[in-house]
């Protein structure tokens, strides 16, 4: 059951102060825990004092101490790198937004006398938050800085979060992931109808154009002909002036009219989707004011910054007076905090350094910077979230790329990036967003052995299945097997669980709508990750 932490400690930029109770004071800074029914709301009040961290500690009671064999499953910041898994008891470890402790295996059918405990936050926090586990009780941080320094709140109330905690009796820990993804997202936003389709990164990596976009479309609408839901034709990095960058006013001379390919994809029978990376802009190539950018790392926008949310907004307005209808925005947590989530084993942002607006946290930040491309997109545009922070972007983008990238060259890093990934987060599928997993990239380079079975199982996963597929690489059967994933992705009614999941980081077992199914992953030429002989 949710009570009040039996500790309570508040971190100022240069002091420390601990608290027992609800309540609590020091200098020009409160904090008040409410217990509303199931859940706890935590806010802050401060005047001029720079606050950092609350730090909530529950300690287990006799009864609520875990006696049985335990693992314990902790999220990611944004993206997952291959590494999300189920755990044994470690202190020290760092586990954003969630975790689960769960007993037993969902290897085993029979799920008697399974417990799975589950501890979190909503989701749209104003703070960044993580959990620890150890044997004598679970910790809650809430990171209340701006950048990497503390906030400076002005005096005004913030609510900080609201904490869940909830056990799940007699059920897999699988379904008790999706249940608790439920409640920490009551409202998601989700599309319309399955998102599914074509883009063309992981065999052209930007090296595209017009020409060859409408060739990707021209095999895409064949593929998906006489589909009641269209599919979309993304056109991923290398349509602008500058790679990975700006000016998004108009394409490069390899794509001289944005809006005329647009139009020429949708009269091909896809729906165009375009990318875009909103906050860098290297060497200052997009011509904007200096007093834009981060002091300490110039070729980035500052989103706190209310000029950049107007420009931000006007560039998102462009796409869809343009015609695109779906809008991939990239790489946003990094740019925006310095940090890849998936690479940072601690707090999500580095010390020393904060925003042009210094009154707010990163996270009520990132969340109005998310919060206005959904606004200048409008309700009928799809939001693909890449490189988003899952539990911020959770109700306002419909698509959440949730893992980081597969390779169009080596297999291994598609096994490894896209199988766990698809594993871990599909819990949250159409509870928090539609979790896409990341593309297939079919090339010469992978071997179609395994490749196909990535296909397949995305297809049959109930997420998004999206294909990059180079010109001439399949025969008549593979382009026939294609039309069948994209046949079966376009509706999205299957179900499908990972079994072996709490043993295996790339699960093999899986269940699909009620029948066991096997995917043998690995590649005898590879050797997950290890490239010569051991120089010791």
């Amino acid at each position: 059951m949710l009570r009040y932490p039996d500790l309570v400690t508040l971190y100022c930029e240069t002091a420390k102060q601990e608290f027992s109770g609800p309540h609590g004071q020091y200098a020009d800074v409160s904090y008040t825990l409410a217990l509303l029914k199931d859940r706890m709301r935590v806010s802050v009040v401060a005047g001029q004092t720079p606050i950092r961290f609350l730090r909530l500690r529950w300690r287990f009671t006799a009864e609520e101490r875990r006696n049985d064999r335990i693992r314990i499953y902790g999220d990611a910041w944004e993206r997952a790198g291959g590494t999300l898994e189920w755990r044994g008891i470690v202190p020290e470890r760092v586990m954003p937004w969630f975790m689960l402790v769960s007993n037993g295996s969902d290897a085993d059918f029979d799920v008697s006398g399974r417990r799975t405990d589950a501890y979190g936050v909503c989701v749209q926090p104003n703070a960044f938050c993580f959990w620890q586990y150890d044997a004598a009780g679970v910790t809650l941080w809430v990171d209340l800085r701006n950048g990497g320094s503390g906030v400076l709140l002005g005096g005004r109330e913030l609510e900080a979060c609201t904490v869940l905690f909830r056990t799940y009796e007699n059920c897999s820990a699988f379904s008790a992931g999706e249940q608790f993804c439920a409640e920490m997202c009551p409202a998601p936003k989700l599309p319309k109808q399955p998102v599914y389709g074509a883009n063309n990164w992981y065999y052209a990596y930007g090296k595209s154009s017009h020409s060859e976009i409408l060739t990707d479309t021209e095999i895409l609408a064949e593929r998906c002909k006489g589909m009641e839901n269209r599919p979309f034709m993304v056109i991923d990095d290398g349509w602008s002036p500058n790679p990975k960058n700006g000016p998004w006013t108009r394409g490069n001379e390899r794509f001289p009219d944005m809006r005329r390919l647009a139009g020429e994809i949708a009269k091909k029978g896809a729906r165009p989707g375009i990318w875009v990376r909103y906050i860098y802009d290297e060497k200052q190539v997009c011509d904007l004011p200096k007093d834009w950018h981060y002091p300490h790392d110039p070729d980035f926008l500052d989103p706190s910054h209310p000029k950049v949310l107007e420009y931000i907004a006007e560039t998102t307005r462009r796409f869809v007076d343009w015609g695109y209808e779906l809008i991939k925005f990239d790489c946003s947590t990094q740019d925006i905090l310095g940090r890849r989530g998936y690479r940072t084993p601690d707090v999500i942002a580095p010390d020393g350094w904060h925003f042009f607006d210094r009154s707010k946290t990163s996270a009520e930040i990132i969340l109005n910077f998310y919060r206005t491309i959904r606004a200048a997109a409008g309700e009928d545009v799809i939001l693909l979230g890449c490189a988003t922070v899952s539990h911020l972007s959770a109700g306002i983008v419909e698509v959440g790329r949730t893992g980081a990238d597969i390779n169009g060259y080596d297999w291994d890093i598609t096994r490894r990036m896209g199988v766990n990934t698809l594993a871990f987060r599909m819990m949250m599928n159409n509870r928090l967003f539609a979790v896409d997993a990341d593309c297939v990239g079919i090339t010469e380079w992978l071997p179609w052995h395994y490749n196909r079975q990535w296909l397949k199982i995305l297809a049959c996963s109930g997420t998004p299945l999206f294909v990059s597929c180079k010109p001439g690489i399949l025969d008549t059967a593979g382009l026939n097997e294609l039309r069948d994933a994209y046949l079966q992705n376009s509706v999205q009614a299957d179900k499908l669980i990972p079994l072996d999941w709490m043993e295996n980081i790339c699960p093999e077992r899986w269940l699909l709508n009620g029948s066991e199914i096997w995917f043998d992953w690995f590649d005898d030429h590879v050797n997950s990750g290890f490239q010569g002989e051991s120089k010791l």
